[in-house]
């Protein structure tokens, strides 16, 4: 079986006939993954022959010099060479709109323009709206679809995908979730985090329910602890603007991390329905304990890199980054420790950490299991007994690594350590995605598994807003790691207490 089918396999059955409006089409998000992720989904024969894509943006040009653009920019972000004929017959499906978001009169023109888009690709009136815009236009323009008869459902569906950040803090969160409410239902609402289209964690759910091997273990009594680590080489580069009204903890915390904390954390559902799913996700991030003002001083850690070594180049602290502060408080890396009040993971910590301008670039999850017994060691030379861990590695490379002791060669009796190793690209054919892809898709086709329920954005707010109360009352002392190093020896330090240490990749 070639690469290519297996990929098509995976990934599952065709979208639907439908429009896609891209609001921001011309900004980075757009150029850079969902218009690569289209052309993958063309690559891989998984767009309807009826699909077609508007983008709208405020930049005066005609569709001709829209296609032009992109014909120049997709080779570069693109997975793999690009196919001439194929960027031809994608761009063929390609049009433009330009217009203000604050206008209405850009939602009239909208309207007609979508009617005349139905007529020549025969979308059957289905469209869904990418939201790449700033966030505070998210519902400024779902009110004005609204107002412009382009959200209701008759006889046809329409969607909207509301990129991150969703929301600043927990009210903001609910203000945003009851303006978009009021204009769509909660069916239509998908709230994407690309980080869940990843295959590895996918693969999350088919490893814990599809093997009878780790469920049983899968639990206080055989764990000792869960590590989830998100860390970036790179700096804020352009995003300065972005990042100093969001820092690493909003950034990343309240949705990626918790989201793959719910993924480990969760309960087997009754199915694979996109419902189903995520009320139990849902009840995983609402098991966890909010944290008290004490226990935020103890058990978190924030910091900000300065100037140093990354690559072997050198690299500018986060206060000399163009559109920041020069005397700026924001964070570039933020650990914690949380716990989930239930039978299955109470006095099981997990420990989150998430940064910037890191020794690596690498996300993984580390599931530590207890010790086992030293008693049956303590008349040979073996000195102590390394836990098992098991490793889902889900950036830059894509897998599974399994750690645990076996006897070395010999009379005497020693303990060598050996990981067990499974890679995607090794076994199933390299998988080149940004995780864009899948979730275009599964919007396409309306299956919102992966995608984030409002009581599930309000929870995961709510494990961050006393660390957020808390931080914000306490000026911190900036900065306080290098760049290229592992964050603040403060991180370190946490866990150490704990008689833990942080798995570092590479290693």
């Amino acid at each position: 079986m070639s690469p290519d089918s297996i990929n098509l396999t995976r990934i599952g059955k065709p979208g639907k006939p439908c429009v896609m409006v891209i609001f921001g089409v011309a900004g980075d998000l757009a150029q850079r993954k969902l218009l690569p992720a289209l052309y993958y989904l063309a690559h891989h024969r998984l767009l309807a022959p009826e699909f077609a894509v508007l983008g709208v943006g405020h930049q005066e040009m005609d569709a001709e010099t829209f296609r032009e653009h992109i014909r120049e920019e997709l080779p570069k972000f693109a997975p793999g060479q690009v196919d001439p004929d194929l960027v031809n017959e994608l761009l063929g499906r390609i049009h433009y709109l330009s217009g203000e978001f604050g206008d209405p009169g850009t939602f009239e023109r909208l309207r007609v323009r979508l009617a005349e888009l139905d007529q020549t690709h025969h979308t059957k009136g289905n469209y869904f709206y990418y939201l790449a815009t700033s966030p505070s236009f998210f519902a400024p323009i779902v009110e004005r679809l609204h107002t412009a008869g382009l959200t209701q459902q008759e006889g046809s569906w329409r969607r909207v995908i509301v990129e991150k950040p969703f929301g600043s803090d927990l009210k903001s969160a609910r203000a945003l979730n009851r303006k978009l409410l009021d204009y769509l239902e909660e069916s239509q609402i998908y709230r994407i985090d690309h980080y869940l289209g990843k295959e590895t964690v996918q693969n999350i759910l088919a490893f814990r329910f599809a093997n009878g091997i780790f469920e049983p273990l899968w639990n206080r009594q055989y764990i000792d602890h869960v590590q989830i680590s998100v860390a970036e080489t790179v700096g804020v580069e352009q995003r300065g603007n972005y990042y100093e009204h969001s820092g690493a903890l909003r950034d990343m915390v309240p949705n990626h991390l918790l989201q793959l904390v719910s993924l480990i954390a969760m309960e087997p559902p009754i199915s694979f329905q996109a419902d189903a799913v995520r009320d139990e996700q849902a009840k995983a991030v609402r098991a966890i304990l909010p944290l008290t003002e004490e226990q935020v001083l103890r058990d978190t850690v924030r910091g900000q890199y300065g100037e140093g070594l990354v690559g072997g180049q050198r690299v500018s602290g986060y206060r000399q980054e163009p559109r920041v502060d020069p005397e700026s408080t924001t964070e570039t890396f933020a650990a914690m420790k949380l716990h989930l009040d239930n039978w299955r993971w109470a006095d099981v910590p997990f420990y989150l950490r998430t940064g910037k301008r890191l020794q690596a670039r690498n996300t993984h999850i580390v599931i530590q299991f207890r010790r086992a017994p030293f008693v049956l060691f303590r008349d040979t030379p073996v000195e102590d007994l390394s836990p098992n861990q098991l490793v889902l590695h889900i950036q830059p490379e894509e897998g599974m690594s399994l750690r645990f002791a076996a006897k070395r060669p010999g009379p005497v009796m020693r303990l060598g350590t050996v990981d067990m190793d499974f890679e995607y690209g090794a076994t199933f054919g390299q998988v080149s995605s940004t995780g864009y892809e899948r979730l275009l898709l599964d919007c396409m086709i309306g299956d919102a598994t992966l995608f984030q329920r409002s009581d599930m954005v309000e929870a995961g707010w709510g494990v961050v807003q006393t660390i957020l109360d808390v931080w914000k009352a306490l000026p911190p002392k900036f900065p306080n790691y290098e760049a290229g190093s592992w964050g603040p020896r403060e991180s370190g330090a946490m866990l150490e207490r704990d008689g833990r240490s942080w798995r570092d990749f590479p290693c």
